[in-house]
């Protein structure tokens, strides 16, 4: 496909900045969620390839590398019905080219015990079952993220053993075994501890609700490694993904001593969460992605600005992500875009007709589809 010259681009991008539209509010989010399909049936053979690590790429059964490039879709962590996130995930691989989609989860809903749940968690596991079957007879890629904060809990090694039996060896998913890690150290993240109260700022003053914040103070962590290893007594060889420090963007720790031991799974894959107020690019992931493979479960830049976080550090979106998407390209690092929705910030879609956002949605759809963009700036 012919590329318009590159003075063409810059002109075009100029005028987007010039032209930003207004910020959403409250009252103009689209919260019309759609409604999802009828469940599918499983349908295996028309299942993508089992996934393994092969140095600091991801391969099939065949040893053809595979690119994982898709969205983040949130809803089944916010409440147990969802957001219409199985009807999400069809239209991101059937009409975004994704081939794979990050389903954000939460083990509490799992077990039935949040706001309205009255069936044990019958219903919420129907509707991930639903999203595992719907991804993989579209043969594409799923990532179960536990969407939950801090450090491994000791009641997150049984869930994740009871996912890990589910779905275990099932070609098309894949374990992400906890959201973002923050306020600990390497030594905690990896091999466990005591994880102490938390007085940061950034943290009290973050968008995480108090009851959240006070559950993550003072407990002892199992850490990754038993959580790890505890997926793998089940036999489970399926592709574990382990977010860094720093709420999952630093993975610095783990060329220095803390990589995780998976002698008996399929592997293990890092993830960084990369927003337009991160820096340090090198030293925080690109270092770590030329040894191992790299998942950004979350990127992206909203227009909106992050109350929580000074406003002048939140580059513009159509200067940042241009950037992020020359580096993901460059590196060839598997992604998926935060969030396929229309107010968990930064918002990929404007409305739930899947229309794109002008800022982040329609980047990235133009690069799923396969148009390549240049880094002209590290951060």
């Amino acid at each position: 496909m012919l590329q318009p010259p590159r003075i063409l681009c810059k002109l075009i991008t100029t005028l987007l900045i010039c032209a930003q539209p207004a910020l959403l509010s409250a009252d103009n989010i689209d919260r019309n969620y759609p409604s999802d399909p009828p469940a599918e049936a499983a349908q295996p053979n028309n299942w993508p390839s089992e996934l393994k690590v092969t140095g600091n790429r991801l391969t099939d059964t065949d040893g053809n590398e595979v690119w994982l490039q898709g969205v983040a879709i949130p809803g089944l962590e916010i409440i147990p019905a969802g957001h219409g996130v199985v009807n999400s995930a069809i239209i991101a691989i059937e009409e975004w080219n994704a081939n794979v989609v990050r389903i954000a989860i939460k083990d509490s809903y799992w077990y039935g015990q949040g706001k309205g749940q009255t069936d044990g968690g019958l219903a919420y596991r129907a509707t991930i079952d639903a999203a595992v079957n719907a991804v993989a007879n579209r043969g594409a890629y799923i990532v179960l993220d536990n969407h939950r904060f801090r450090a491994v809990k000791p009641e997150h090694l049984p869930f994740w053993q009871e996912l890990a039996t589910l779905y275990k060896n099932h070609p098309a998913v894949l374990f992400d075994i906890i959201n973002e890690p923050h306020e600990i150290s390497w030594e905690v993240w990896r091999n466990g501890g005591f994880v102490a109260d938390n007085t940061d700022e950034y943290n009290q003053a973050g968008f995480l609700d108090e009851t959240t914040m006070q559950a993550n103070r003072g407990f002892e962590s199992p850490g990754m490694q038993a959580l790890v290893d505890a997926v793998r007594i089940t036999g489970a060889k399926n592709i574990i993904i382990a977010g860094g420090l720093d709420w999952a963007y630093d993975l610095s720790g783990i060329l220095n001593g803390y990589a995780l031991e998976d002698a008996e799974g399929n592997g293990i894959m890092y993830s960084t969460h990369i927003y337009n107020w991160k820096t340090d690019w090198q030293k925080s992931f690109l270092d770590a992605a030329e040894h191992y493979p790299i998942f950004i479960g979350e990127v992206g830049a909203d227009v909106k600005k992050m109350d929580f976080l000074p406003h002048e550090i939140q580059e513009n979106p159509y200067t940042w992500v241009p950037d992020m998407l020359g580096i993901i390209q460059k590196h060839r690092l598997n992604w998926t875009g935060w969030s396929f929705h229309t107010w968990a910030t930064p918002v990929m879609l404007s409305n739930w007709q899947y229309e794109p956002t002008p800022f982040w949605g329609d980047f990235a759809k133009r690069a799923l589809a396969g148009e390549q963009f240049e880094c002209e700036r590290l951060r």
